[in-house]
């Protein structure tokens, strides 16, 4: 299991790799920006973050594996899955939501997962048996509303726009049922918020461990349920995620998977 030791390192790393990027998002304007495909943007400041984040992750243990968003990734039985930047486009765009989401997996299972947002100053981190911390204080989430006054977060595909039709489903289901859906563009950010009690549930498709893997670990110490489409499923294998407080999961998970249907295209 990822030790006290790894979690202050990723803390650390997280919140050095912050004080980065928040001095390239006050001179953005002058920032190389490359697009991967079609609303799916990549900067100087995504890469120099994530080899920051290389350097000062491996170097006390250079035998570990690697998953980055914009490096080459490299197996191993201890493997750190990183975002340097997620909300990449909020960040190029002046929107306040982002954030530096490290996370440790250990034989197939992950141990430790920190979200830093750098503006916020607000570092939530969580090891396996360890609980949520925000800044290093245990947190607890306040008892959620009841399933009507809820307001849940989500991500929307964007490119091509694979499964939107599946979305626009989501959405008329949810939408009539609670107090509001928010799509803020950064889910590690968005999983840390329901980790904290701020959004009372999330639901994604098809996102990339390094989107999920921090904020895996948040939920889980935080006592939400996680699950993928279906209950046997788990998201870092699927990339797809429901997630909410055990009060209101029944509910919310039903509403998500009537009809159950995820485009296999």
């Amino acid at each position: 299991m990822g030790t006290q030791d790894d979690l202050t390192l990723a803390i650390a790393a997280a919140r050095e790799a912050g004080e980065g990027l928040r001095a390239a998002w006050a001179d953005r304007g002058a920032l190389r920006i490359d697009a991967k495909r079609q609303g799916d943007f990549v900067s100087q400041a995504d890469i120099g973050a994530e080899a920051q984040l290389r350097d000062r992750l491996l170097g006390p243990a250079p035998t570990d594996g690697w998953l980055g968003e914009e490096t080459e990734a490299r197996p191993g039985a201890r493997r750190w899955i990183v975002d340097p930047l997620d909300g990449t486009t909020n960040f190029l765009r002046g929107i306040a939501h982002w954030a530096v989401s490290i996370a440790l997996e250990e034989d197939g299972r992950l141990v430790l997962g920190v979200v830093h947002d750098p503006l916020k100053d607000e570092t939530f981190s969580a090891r396996i048996g360890g609980g949520l911390h925000l800044n290093g204080v245990p947190l607890t989430p306040a008892p959620p509303p009841g399933f009507d006054a809820a307001l849940y977060g989500t991500g929307l595909p964007f490119g091509d726009m694979p499964h939107i039709d599946d979305h626009a489903g989501d959405l008329t289901r949810i939408l009539p049922q609670s107090a509001g859906v928010r799509r803020m563009g950064a889910a590690a950010l968005d999983l840390a918020y329901v980790a904290a009690g701020r959004l009372d549930g999330f639901w994604e498709r098809r996102l990339r461990p390094w989107d999920i893997a921090a904020g895996l670990v948040l939920l889980r110490e935080a006592g939400a349920r996680v699950e993928g489409w279906t209950p046997s499923e788990r998201p870092e294998d699927s990339g797809t995620v429901i997630a909410a407080s055990p009060a209101l999961f029944d509910a919310f998970a039903t509403a998500l998977r009537r009809p159950a249907q995820v485009s296999r295209a």
